[in-house]
């Protein structure tokens, strides 16, 4: 049973530290609150019928450290001993990993809390500012992520702590808004009638843009897949390619901005994930500050709030560090969330 309330927040070294997203899954070890983590290659969940397989043959046998804790950032709803993953098969079931892995305390949160989590602590080193705007310390944050699926987590700063605020956020709805995107819609996949901000903004969402384009150009697609949408767009030998990026931008743009006005982040809206490290040029393009800014009547307010894209390749690996290291520093709540041997 998961721990109802947990006042404890010492978490034993060394910690197993695992971002456990729907196509891939990247493990570390911290060995102190002073170590840099020593991390291990990445891991394909398809490529291993349980986590707990992971965890052993791609981390545990490859190392003679063995973790008293393991902290781990998922991709779906928490709930009791069984956590099922969103877009992957694997189950997490803390109690086992403690039984079969050895771990003494097992902690599991969302991957964005761990994201966000990461936009507390990075440096400027390992952000890409898109346009104006710059920070208020101590303010509201938040991190918007299309990857397999659209993550998005809050960050809010009171009593000299970092509190991340998980949710589903990525499911908001998102509509037409220019003439072009009254042609498009109709021709986008939807879910029960709605096309959501997710629809649009992940690796799938990238795929119903670009099929959109080409069938409202009544032109057979080129990509088969999101890596070659961006091949045809960075190449400029897909027109379709091209006009998807372009969208897909101006749709981030908005939605970015339609959550900073929820958080009132004026501590920045931070770009998280794969996809928008490939198209830093088309997000400093103007089309993603004018659709963020152009919130009408609070245009004002969004000019001042900065963007940026996060450049780190383990961006939630670092976070989770940073929470292990002092967890004091963070509001991350483990009730129901944590399990102990």
């Amino acid at each position: 049973m998961p721990i109802s309330s947990d006042t404890d927040r010492n978490i034993a070294f060394p910690i197993l530290i695992g971002d456990i997203g729907g196509t891939n899954a990247r493990f570390a070890i911290l060995v102190d609150a002073y170590a840099e983590p020593k991390e291990f290659p990445v891991l394909a969940t398809a490529d291993y019928e349980t986590i707990d397989l992971a965890i052993q043959t791609g981390v545990l046998d490859k190392t003679s450290l063995q973790p008293r804790s393991a902290i781990l950032a998922v991709a779906g709803p928490i709930k009791e001993s069984e956590i099922d993953l969103t877009n992957c098969d694997w189950v997490i079931r803390p109690e086992d990993m403690i039984r079969d892995l050895g771990f003494e305390d097992v902690v599991v949160i969302n991957d964005f809390e761990a994201q966000a989590l990461a936009a507390a602590a990075l440096g400027p080193e390992h952000l890409e500012k898109i346009g104006g705007g710059e920070i208020q310390p101590s303010t509201s944050r938040v991190v918007v992520g299309p990857g397999t699926g659209l993550g998005v987590s809050g960050l809010v700063h009171a009593r000299h702590t970092w509190f991340p605020v998980p949710g589903e956020g990525g499911h908001i709805d998102i509509g037409p808004r220019t003439p072009r995107d009254f042609e498009l819609f109709p021709l986008y996949q939807t879910i029960e009638g709605r096309v959501s901000a997710e629809q649009l903004l992940c690796g799938r969402g990238l795929m119903n843009i670009y099929h959109g384009v080409c069938k409202a150009g009544d032109s057979a697609p080129q990509a088969k897949t999101p890596a070659e949408v961006t091949s045809g767009w960075s190449a400029g030998t897909d027109p379709a390619a091209v006009e998807a990026i372009e969208l897909f931008v101006a749709y981030l743009g908005r939605v970015a901005g339609d959550l900073a006005l929820i958080f009132m982040a004026r501590g920045g809206v931070y770009l998280a994930g794969g996809i928008v490290q490939r198209i830093i040029p088309a997000l400093e393009h103007s089309r993603f500050r004018e659709a963020f800014e152009d919130k009408a009547p609070h245009s004002g307010i969004m000019k001042r709030i900065p963007t940026f894209v996060i450049t780190h390749p383990l961006a939630a690996l670092y976070g989770l560090a940073a929470y292990a290291r002092t967890p004091i520093r963070f509001g991350v709540s483990t009730q129901g969330r944590r399990w102990k041997a």
